[in-house]
Formats: structure tokens, sequence, C-alpha cells
């Protein structure tokens, strides 16, 4: 055993790993759920196939570019760490395996890049997809994962708080849906009917029970100790998620005279979504109100696609995007300066500094994450027909996998 090795640390790390990883699957059935059926193997493959795509590349390259050290230390980028091929298990980082950090963190990375097939759902070809996949990690998601997660990141050293990826995994997705889907333009049914009801809600409950699963070690993983911050982390995680699920039901009951097929869900998605960055430095206060607002802000959100015009098929931005920004601000009020980080938040004595670094860094994330995702969007619909064509997306792209 290698001296200094947390065996406790350690079991919980790669317990949350694998439960993190069980939420991609999840995500599957949850999208595909809401999918007409010509259409569902095609997004559950676009879900796995991230899977495989993500990993290659993460242990290729993409941890390194994403924890190796600093370049010129301008915190945009790390270099090297490129030994996984070459390592034994046995290398720590601080108490737990090298291994197990970077499993750990290639999940983060998996989720991200699946998320955002939601937005662009019975309009994008799995091939061009798993191409668009490797370049959109290695443009995007890396550079932000080390401005927020490696120490040597830009904002990670200009104390912005995210614990467990409300802008490397939230907002990212959702601005990069967003993006997407404008380079895509909408699907052929987008306007001839009402908003997307989920065709088999089964399936999409069963989804979200594995998401929410799987969002105890996204969350709880996150403090890399099985101790006090993780239960902290686990316990808002799980106050949050039933807040903004009765809120949200609340507001439809309100709004619309009846509860939808599927709006409590949503609600909880919310919830879940906009405390991740939150989870480990406010207490279950924070997390209540937290889960309060971001169900207010979000049934709200989900509706501006229509308003607007722009097709996020399965509400990536109005869900991920806009909680991603309610939770990465609210900590900002709410941070209590007690867990796992001292800088308090405004209302727990602390100064307005914290708050106005969270708003900056939604703006650079947000920026930096829309330009270079349409960029790669255009490109690779360019060279690759990433969208379907007319007559695919009317026979249903099911069709492109020739399945007997």
């Amino acid at each position: 055993m290698p001296s200094g090795l947390n065996t406790g640390d350690s079991a919980w790390v790669l317990v949350s790993f694998a439960m993190v990883l069980l939420m991609t699957p999840g995500l599957a059935l949850f999208y595909g759920g809401m999918v007409r059926a010509k259409n569902l193997i095609s997004v559950l493959y676009l879900s796995f196939v991230s899977i495989a795509v993500v990993t290659v590349v993460w242990f290729l390259y993409g941890y390194g570019l994403a924890f190796g050290k600093d370049v010129g230390g301008a915190g945009l980028i790390g270099w090297g760490d490129w030994e996984f091929f070459g390592t034994t298990p046995s290398v720590l980082l601080g108490k737990i395996p090298l291994f197990a950090f970077s499993l750990f963190q290639l999940v983060f990375a998996i989720i991200t890049l699946a998320l955002i097939s939601g937005s662009v759902a019975n309009r994008v070809r799995l091939g061009p997809w798993m191409i668009f996949g490797v370049v959109w990690i290695t443009l995007v998601y890396l550079p932000i994962a080390h401005w927020v997660f490696a120490k040597g990141g830009w904002l990670n050293r200009w104390g912005v708080l995210d614990f467990a990826g409300g802008l490397v995994v939230e907002l990212n997705s959702g601005i990069a849906g967003l993006a997407l889907a404008l380079v895509l333009g909408p699907s052929l049914r987008f306007r001839r009917e009402g908003p997307p009801q989920p065709k088999n809600v089964p399936m999409v409950m069963t989804g979200m029970g594995l998401l929410w699963f799987g969002w105890f070690g996204f969350n709880g993983g996150s403090a890399l100790t099985d101790g006090a911050l993780a239960v902290n982390a686990v316990a808002n995680t799980m106050m949050c998620g039933c807040v903004a699920m009765i809120v949200w039901m609340l507001l439809e009951r309100r709004r619309f005279g009846r509860f939808s097929r599927l709006g409590g869900t949503t609600g909880a998605l919310a919830g879940l979504v906009a405390i991740t960055p939150a989870c480990g430095y406010v207490n279950l206060f924070g997390a209540t109100v937290i889960g309060i607002v971001v169900a207010v802000v979000c049934t709200y959100a989900v509706e501006v696609k229509t308003t607007v015009g722009y097709d996020d098929t399965l509400d990536v931005t109005g869900i991920h995007g806009a909680g991603g920004i309610v939770g990465v601000v609210l900590l900002g009020l709410f941070a209590t300066g007690k867990y796992g980080s001292p800088t308090a938040g405004l209302f727990y004595g602390g100064s307005i500094a914290l708050l106005g670094k969270q708003i900056v860094a939604i703006l650079a994330v947000g920026a930096y994450t829309f330009a270079l995702t349409f960029l790669i969007g255009k490109v690779v619909n360019r060279l690759c027909k990433l969208r379907a064509s007319a007559t695919e997306q009317a026979e249903g792209l099911d069709s492109e996998l020739r399945l007997g």
C-alpha cells in the first residue's frame, strides 16, 4: 500500500466515479423517453458514444490539458502529465491515487458532452457527432476545466467558487447547446406542434432516477474525501432537488390549473443543476433558497425558445444553462465560509467581491463556450454534414444505424 494513501477517501472517489458514469446512461434514458420512437436508438447512442469518445481523448491528452502544469502562468491551459500509459495505480495525488482522481474528472467531461446532444436531438447525425465531440472537448471543455478546477487556472486563482461544475458542466453544456442549436437550425417539427411531450414517461422517470442517484456522487465525490464536506454536499443536493420539484409543481398548478406529465421531474432536475456549484459551500437554508429561485427561473427559461425561435429540443439551455447561472450567482450570496471554502458570501458577512467574481466567471465561460461551439459546429457541419437532412429527419434517425 502506498505511503500516505487514505483508503476511505480513495474508495469514496472510486464509488463516486461509478455513480457519475451511470448518469450518462441515465441521461440517455431521460432523453430517449422524450423523443419519438423513430429517433429513440439514435438519441441513446449520442450519449453512449460520448463515453467512448471522451475517455480516449481524456487518457491520450485531455487530463494533461485540463490538470497539467499551467502554461506560462497565464491560467489558460495545462500541459504535460501524459504519463497514464507509463505510470502505475500506486502514484498518489494527495491522499488518493492519481488514477482515481483522473477517472472521477473524466466522467464530468463525458456527461457534459452528452448533455449537449439534448439541444439538437432528432436532427444530428451520429458519425459527425463523434467528430464534433472530439473537437469540442479539446477546444472548449478542457480549457474551461483548467480555468475553474485546476489550481493554476485563472478563475480558480482569482477566487471563483464552483464546487462540482456549475460553470464547467452545467453552464458550459447549456450555452454550448444553445450555440449548436443555432448552427443547425430548427428541426422539421419545430413550431408545427406544441412543445414536445414525453413519449415514454416511465423511461424518462427511470432516467431521472439514475441521474439523481448519480448526482450524489457528482457532488459528494467532488469533496475528494468521505468526511463532513461530502456529507454536506450530499444533504444540500437532496434538499435543493426536492424543494425545486415541489415549487415547480406548485407554479404549474397556479399558472395552468393542473400538473404536467413531467413538470415535477423537470423541477427536480433544475434543483440538482443549481445546487451543483454551491453544494459544498452552503448550508441547508441556502440550498432551500436556491431550490425555490431556480424553480421559478427555469419555469420561464424553458419557454424562451418558443418566443425567440431557437430549437433547444430537450431544454438543455433552459435547465442547465439557466440553472447553472442561478447556482453560481446565488453562491456569491449564500456561501457560509465554514465548509469547503473560507470565503463567505454577501449574506454571511462576506464582501460583494465574491458575487462580482461569480458573475464575471459566468460571462467569461459563457462567451468562450458560445463563440467556440458556434465556430466548431459551423465547421463540422460544413465538412461532415452534422445536421441530418430533411429526408433523414422525416424517416427518423434510427434508420442511420441500420438496425435489424
